[in-house]
């Protein structure tokens, strides 16, 4: 494992040492005997010539850890390069003073300089593994009497960091006494002396030979099942499951992002499910957020709240957080400031119905970028109460758009959903809608108006999650609609990098769609949730609800999925739909035409003119 410590000038004057005795080694067995003179010659060239080497590649200028392979690398070109220089030099070096008559003048330079190159960078690197050994072994700590042994799986780069962080730590809560690895290249292989006792088969066996009472996973992948194996393996021997987390989850618990038992924790829903962690170069595409004026509707919600954390970290000239709910802005505020007085104008209590006072906001603060978060999202509440979807959900967009529009938004994003391909729900329906309306927007406007569509969140308000852990916690049963029902996984944090780097990607119109990983079968969501539980709970199935898809989908009939600029991010045309269409629904009737209205309405050519709006009405009311 690399030591960090830097190599400096300090070790300028060993290395010249050991030019100095591998030269004298190499001349005191060549065939030739130069004279004192060309001994001195040739070390003082040797010196002159190493240190003007080193310089350029920073060899004495703290930049290498010591001992590591680039310190070696330039290291080895640094006395590569002066010994050719003493090579070419041979011929007036060697010979000069030779005490031995009818030797060929030179022809000893070569083994000599070779010789000495060898020697030097032999007495050099040996030097630098002694002392780094020796710093090994002061860093090494004895584990304390009341330390956890442990059985680490995975033998790789985080595995191996993590013992390096055992070993070192006086204090460590865990100690190392196994480790288990499907490598068999890696079988019999000890790291800080502690050995690779098998494969995942072995890890019930190696539990009970090492005395184990925690199993920590050690491995970086998406790979769900492998990880259901290994906690189904450790609960069955009654044992406990740690996890190692993702790199990026390791650079926000640790200023550094170092690899430590501090960063172990337990097992979360998300690890199980293989959730993959998504890179996402969040520094490289902010730009279009520093320094901007940036407006959330929708800040006290799942997403919109994580929107705002994140969107914090990009130093916007102004975070404006606006929502109708005033607790939620409450909490949005603490979590981002660790304080909540609600004294600050970046919140803003405000209801998207409100027309006037939504163009008064924006007139006002006149935003740059705006993230459209808010709206009403519970199926089967919206099926028996379809105008509150659309007061909200298409009134309300309709609105934030007409005064985005009018304040010179130069970026608009709404936030969609899965539901909205192919929708058979008024949640689908209101917002496919909202795709539309942006998509309009973007045809009439001067800015960037696009659309971000993805699947359920795990463990936002409301969600199944949320439902599954509160039955579980009740005693159960838990409620499952269908045994095969399928639904899109995703957690928060992945969903906002996603939709902030979709939103620096996406042109005007578009619907960009977040690549959602494999459906999950919800029916094993919620039995992985009941297998946590102290006690056994029941299981109910109660039938799809109306409106309800046994599976989701991304895209709808006709869409391509299409990934230009992303891998994970899918581009799809959507038609413009104009607003007084949207304008003409009718509030006033029954929950059974509106809905009516709004599949209509989702059907709806592009760009149907407006003198169509009262023909579609009254043909549904009447």
């Amino acid at each position: 494992m690399d030591d960090h410590r830097p190599s400096g000038p300090a070790d300028w004057p060993a290395d010249l040492c050991a030019w100095a005795g591998g030269l004298a080694l190499a001349i005191t067995i060549a065939p030739t005997r130069p004279s004192l003179f060309a001994v001195g010659a040739a070390i003082v060239l040797a010196a002159g010539a190493h240190t003007a080497i080193a310089w350029p590649v920073h060899l004495y200028r703290r930049r290498y850890g010591r001992g590591t392979l680039p310190e070696l690398r330039a290291l080895a070109f640094t006395v590569a390069a002066t010994g050719l220089l003493l090579w070419a030099a041979g011929p007036s070096l060697w010979t000069a003073g030779s005490t031995t008559t009818g030797a060929t003048p030179g022809g000893s330079a070569a083994p000599v300089a070779v010789v000495g190159a060898m020697t030097a960078l032999l007495a050099m690197v040996t030097g630098r593994a002694g002392g780094r050994l020796r710093r090994e072994r002061r860093l090494r700590v004895a584990p304390t009497p009341e330390a956890v042994p442990v059985v680490v799986f995975g033998a790789g780069a985080a595995g191996h960091r993590l013992l390096r962080s055992m070993a070192h730590d006086p204090h460590c809560r865990y100690r190392p006494v196994g480790i288990v690895d499907d490598d068999p290249d890696k079988r019999n292989l000890r790291i800080e002396g502690v050995a690779v006792l098998g494969g995942r088969a072995s890890l019930r066996s190696a539990i009970v030979r090492t005395g184990a009472q925690v199993v920590i996973f050690a491995i970086r992948a998406d790979d769900g099942a492998l990880l259901r194996e290994v906690r189904a393996t450790t609960t069955a021997a009654g044992r406990d499951l740690k996890i190692l987390p993702s790199i990026s989850e390791s650079l926000q618990m640790s200023a550094g992002g170092s690899i430590g038992v501090a960063e172990v924790r337990d097992v979360q829903l998300s690890d199980l499910l293989g959730r993959r962690q998504i890179d996402t170069d969040l520094a490289a595409i902010g730009d279009y957020l520093t320094g901007r004026r940036v407006l959330v509707t929708g800040a006290g919600g799942s997403i919109g709240s994580e929107l705002c954390r994140q969107l914090h970290r990009f130093g916007p000239a102004e975070l404006m957080m606006l929502d109708r709910d005033e607790s939620a802005l409450h909490a949005v505020q603490l979590s981002i400031h660790g304080r909540a007085l609600l004294d600050s104008p970046e919140l803003i209590l405000a209801d998207l119905r409100d027309a006037e006072s939504i163009a008064a906001i924006f007139a006002e603060r006149r935003p740059e970028v705006v993230f459209h978060a808010a709206a009403l999202k519970h199926l089967t509440l919206l099926e028996r109460h379809p105008a509150e979807a659309v007061q909200t959900n298409v009134l309300g967009t309709l609105n934030v758009l007409t005064a985005a529009s009018a304040a010179g938004v130069e970026r608009f994003v709404n936030i969609s959903t899965d539901k909205a391909a192919n929708p058979c729900s008024v949640l689908g329906y209101s917002k496919r809608i909202t795709e539309r309306l942006t998509a309009h927007r973007s045809s009439v406007a001067a800015g960037t108006f696009l659309n971000v569509r993805f699947g359920n969140v795990l463990g936002s308000r409301g969600s199944v999650v949320t439902a599954f852990q509160a039955q579980i916690a009740a005693g159960g049963p838990v409620t499952v609609t269908d045994p095969d029902v399928t639904r899109f996984m995703m957690t928060v944090q992945e969903a906002v990098q996603l939709v902030i780097q979709a939103a620096a990607l996406g042109a005007g119109g578009e619907a960009l769609v977040l690549d959602m990983g494999t459906p999950v079968r919800i029916d094993d969501l919620a039995h992985q949730l009941a297998a946590q539980s102290e006690r056994p709970v029941d299981f109910v199935y109660t039938g799809l609800r109306h409106g309800e898809k046994l599976h989701e989908e991304l895209f709808g009939d006709g869409e391509i999925d299409l990934r230009p600029l992303h891998p994970l991010i899918s581009h799809v045309s959507v038609p413009p739909l104009d607003p007084a269409l949207a304008l003409a629904l009718d509030l006033r009737s029954s929950p059974a035409a509106l809905v009516g209205q709004l599949t209509d309405l989702c059907l709806v050519p592009a760009l149907v003119p407006p003198t169509e709006a009262p023909r579609l009405s009254a043909a549904r009311t009447s």
